[in-house]
């Protein structure tokens, strides 16, 4: 299906790697032109000769911090008025609540609530001004089922969230919609990191830890960022115009809810 977003121009964030750069791939393979983001040089000039290879789309890349005011600049300097935004950040790490402090706290909201809205912010006119533009947030499934230990990315996600619901309606009449994108598990450097992590600490091998937090999905496996990515780049397709304010579960059916 032709997306209709051919020559559209993008900011992915956090795309060096990881689902960030599976949304960045299939962007580009609908002919979009893409700024993409990451702090690990390396890591993101790989990305982007990679996907220019795949695609052969116009590819930028800018590493930067997008939590900071500079980091933020530098993205917009690249492209100062694009049509899709797709807003991506690490979250805190695993952490007991009672360890977390308030500078903690304050750091977590700013890198996963406060960061994409100030994208928004510096973007959201153009796109209201041209009557078209897409923006994705990718959150995390825990925002609606809470995972013990990362308290501070839920709480600041699901303030995200909030904070948008109301938003993404005010500027539907422009043609500008606003959604966010919650994965579950999916089979990422992360992931495996933390798989990796756990196996040492229940003194069980990688393989037996992986199937068994597959099991716990009821797809029985982990998702491929590729599924990801598509799903993102249909929410910033010319087709998905109306739909706004909506959080879309990628999880494999982990979020056990008729509705």
């Amino acid at each position: 299906m032709d997306l209709g977003i051919s020559g559209r121009k993008a900011i992915v964030c956090a795309s060096s790697r990881g689902l960030g750069k599976a949304c960045a791939m299939a962007l580009a393979e609908n002919g979009v032109e893409l700024v993409i983001n990451g702090r690990d040089q390396v890591a993101l000039d790989a990305a982007a000769a990679e996907i220019r290879a795949a695609t052969g789309a116009a590819v930028t890349a800018v590493s930067a911090d997008v939590g900071t005011a500079e980091g933020q600049a530098a993205l917009l300097a690249a492209c100062p008025e694009p049509d899709i935004l797709v807003n991506n950040n690490a979250g805190p790490p695993f952490k007991d609540f009672r360890e977390i402090d308030r500078e903690a706290m304050l750091a977590g909201v700013t890198q996963n609530m406060v960061t994409p809205i100030e994208l928004i912010q510096a973007t959201v006119n153009h796109m209201i001004d041209q009557k078209f533009g897409r923006i994705v947030n990718i959150t995390s499934y825990s925002i609606k089922m809470p995972i013990i230990g990362l308290d501070l990315s839920s709480g600041a996600r699901a303030g995200l969230t909030a904070f948008l619901a109301g938003v993404s309606r005010s500027i539907a009449h422009n043609n500008v919609t606003i959604n966010g994108l919650l994965p579950g598990m999916f089979d990422t450097d992360r992931l495996r990191a933390n798989v990796k992590h756990q196996a040492k600490l229940q003194n069980k091998s990688e393989d037996e830890v992986a199937a068994e937090r597959a099991g716990t999905v009821p797809a029985r496996r982990f998702g491929d960022p590729r599924e990801f990515g598509q799903a993102c780049a249909f929410l910033c397709s010319a087709q998905a115009g109306y739909i706004t304010g909506q959080n879309l579960l990628v999880d494999g059916g982990v979020y056990n809810s008729s509705m």
